[in-house]
């Protein structure tokens, strides 16, 4: 890009959707998220972008390797970096002080993007199945409100704003006919696509809406992010085969080197990206039952390409009551697949859902493991509240993520469109 175009993003998470941006050649303003442990990964990432681009990245390297401490990082850069990722909820209380800030970051610039999708528990079908009240009356239902004031404050060219598939049906589409009107109120049209991150580079199924928004008055070619697909011959094997083998329990949170060189599929989607620095390949520990019934899924799928049904267990390691759902609770991550299933943010409770193929390991997969599924970059560090590993913030960091490959490419058609406006 010969000039970059900025973005402001929205309930920001760790940061996969603007990474993809950034990636693109877009530049951050802002981003604004609740949770302090996501804030403190999308300043840590901060610090990284910025000592790259004055040729410090040595620095942000010895962090990874624990040779100096985070508080350490994050002194080697201005604080107007650091400043940049604002840890506060959005909504009506907050949003003076949070605008106040983003327009302090702003300067004289105006807005090109807003980028964001709240959180979605509120529109999740899984999310609605799990909860007592269905999500009825949950203030969460309402976030898009939210964003339509920053859209009427900042006026962007345009804005993307991401979600899970059950927005189309929560509460029989009443609020995805309730935005509609709203961001038409405050001057922009949309379109919604329904995208799967396989689609776009990604070894992973994971199918999410996409809303493309502009402004009325502007002529913009809207590109058909439905028609883009990325016919992979990598498998994911190719994502997993240069990481050392540990087991259950094991691993090394900073500095762990790579067991092989690395794979093509690693180097030509630049999740390695040269370096030789491993870190986050921790597994979470298993009690003994639950590593019986990983054995049995792995055997399954290895001789006959099954997946293990619950019922099908020996009554000795069925401890579950519910035996009329989530048959498919104990997942294999196969090696063999071209993707796998979707990470969520459940994989931060328990990784009975993402087995990983090597019946030896005879494990849930890793932090870094589970960063890759989700396209991020190996040099991507997931912060906890305090200094260390913070292995539950980390997975539900990851699990609540846009993957970084796929909102690259949505990013330089978006970029594409703007320039030809």
């Amino acid at each position: 890009m010969n000039k970059k175009m900025n973005f402001i993003d929205l309930f920001a998470g760790a940061g996969g959707l603007s990474e993809g941006f950034i990636q693109a050649g877009f530049e951050p303003i802002a981003h604004v998220e609740i949770e302090k442990s996501a804030c403190n990964t999308l300043k840590t990432r901060a610090a990284y972008h910025y000592l790259k681009s004055i040729k410090k990245y040595k620095i942000y390297i010895s962090y990874l390797k624990g040779e100096i401490t985070r508080e350490e990082l994050y002194k080697s850069v201005p604080n107007e970096v650091l400043e940049s990722v604002i840890n506060a909820p959005i909504g009506d209380e907050n949003n003076k002080e949070i605008q106040n800030q983003i327009d302090k970051c702003l300067g004289a610039k105006k807005v090109d993007l807003i980028i964001g999708g709240p959180p979605c528990q509120a529109y999740s079908l899984v999310g609605r199945a799990r909860s007592k009240t269905k999500m009825v009356g949950d203030p969460r239902n309402y976030l898009f409100v939210q964003y339509a004031k920053y859209l009427e404050k900042y006026q962007p060219k345009m804005f993307v704003f991401e979600n899970v598939l059950g927005l189309k049906s929560a509460k029989q589409g009443y609020y995805l006919t309730e935005m509609k009107k709203l961001f038409s109120e405050k001057g922009y049209e949309i379109k919604l696509f329904t995208l799967n991150a396989r689609n776009f580079g990604v070894l992973q199924n994971r199918r999410r809406i996409i809303i493309l928004g502009w402004q009325k008055n502007k002529e913009v070619d809207i590109p058909d992010l439905e028609e883009i697909k990325t016919e992979s011959e990598f498998i994911i094997e190719n994502l997993f085969k240069d990481l050392p083998i540990i087991k259950a329990g094991e691993g090394v949170d900073k500095f762990l080197k790579y067991k092989t060189k690395t794979t093509e599929y690693l180097k030509s989607h630049a999740l390695r990206n040269g370096i030789e620095v491993l870190t986050q390949h921790v597994a979470r520990p298993h009690r003994d039952q639950d590593k019986e019934i990983y054995k049995i899924a792995v055997q399954k799928w290895e001789k006959n390409k099954e997946r293990l049904n619950y019922n099908d267990l020996p009554d000795q390691l069925k401890s579950h009551q519910n035996r009329s759902s989530f048959f498919d609770r104990f997942k294999v991550v196969a090696a063999d697949l071209p993707y796998s299933q979707t990470v969520v943010a459940h994989i931060a409770k328990d990784g009975h859902y993402y087995i990983h193929p090597d019946i030896k390991q005879n494990r849930s997969i890793s932090i870094r493991e589970a960063a890759r599924l989700q396209s991020f970059p190996d040099d991507y560090y997931f912060e906890g509240e305090r200094e260390g590993a913070n292995r539950t913030a980390a997975f539900k960091q990851i699990g609540n993520a846009v993957p970084p490959l796929m909102a690259k490419v949505i990013a330089i058609e978006i970029f594409k469109a703007l320039k030809g406006e």
